[in-house]
């Protein structure tokens, strides 16, 4: 496993983003494993995760894309930060967009999107934090291709769950892939995840012991992709 990426999944453990437990999604499954995007919240770890965001598109899709497009709300700074980290570490300048939940009427910057336009011949990175049944992809997509005259290289996500999407047999990335034409990535799934954290300690603990594993395993068994 690349080093980004193992260093990426303990990161997420002591940023307090990946949970082990006890957990109801909002599906209504119950998880033994949570992830919230939304507690990446110092700026230590946002610059971090724009970092490990690039490094995972540049090892994808190299450099040949002109925007990062994040989807609002949680898109943004992610798009933000990665358009930072991208210039940084690889010297190319990437231009961030994102759409706004509601148009604005007035000032310079009005219209759907915020940061750069869209322009005929761009090549779009999507950028989101998790995906697990693709469902932003319907409203996000429509609203990109209808913007200009642009091509969607791909869609970078942080962590593929690697669950059923809608269609019960492949999983959301795959199913989002399939549907729209456009190359699907995780900076790590949950299997690369669960095979490095597995007795492993992580701030003087294991993090994912025998039994943890044991009930993970019993989740894919039931909610697992199977294609």
């Amino acid at each position: 496993m690349e080093q980004y990426k193992q260093e990426f999944i303990e990161f997420m453990v002591e940023s307090d983003v990946l949970k082990f437990g006890d957990f109801t999604l909002k599906s209504g499954r119950k998880s033994p494993f949570f992830m919230n995007a939304g507690a990446y919240v110092t700026g230590s770890q946002l610059k971090r995760l724009g970092e490990y965001y690039a490094k995972a598109i540049h090892a994808k899709y190299g450099d040949d894309f002109d925007v990062l497009f994040g989807p609002a709300y949680k898109g943004i700074p992610l798009a933000v930060v990665t358009a930072i980290a991208y210039s940084e570490l690889y010297g190319k300048e990437i231009r961030y967009c994102s759409d706004r939940k509601e148009e604005k009427d007035h000032g310079a910057d009005k219209g759907s999107f915020l940061g750069s336009s869209l322009k005929d011949g761009d090549r779009v990175v999507m950028i989101e934090d998790v995906t697990t049944s693709g469902k932003s992809m319907e409203e996000t997509v429509p609203k990109v291709k209808g913007a200009a005259d642009v091509t969607i290289v791909g869609l970078m996500v942080s962590l593929d769950r690697m669950e059923v999407g809608k269609g019960g047999e492949k999983k959301a990335l795959d199913e989002v892939k399939d549907l729209y034409g456009f190359d699907t990535n995780a900076i790590v799934d949950m299997a690369e995840v669960t095979e490095y954290l597995y007795n492993r300690e992580i701030g003087g603990r294991v993090v994912i012991d025998d039994t943890l594993k044991a009930a993970i395993d019993a989740y894919y068994e039931q909610y697992g992709a199977k294609a």
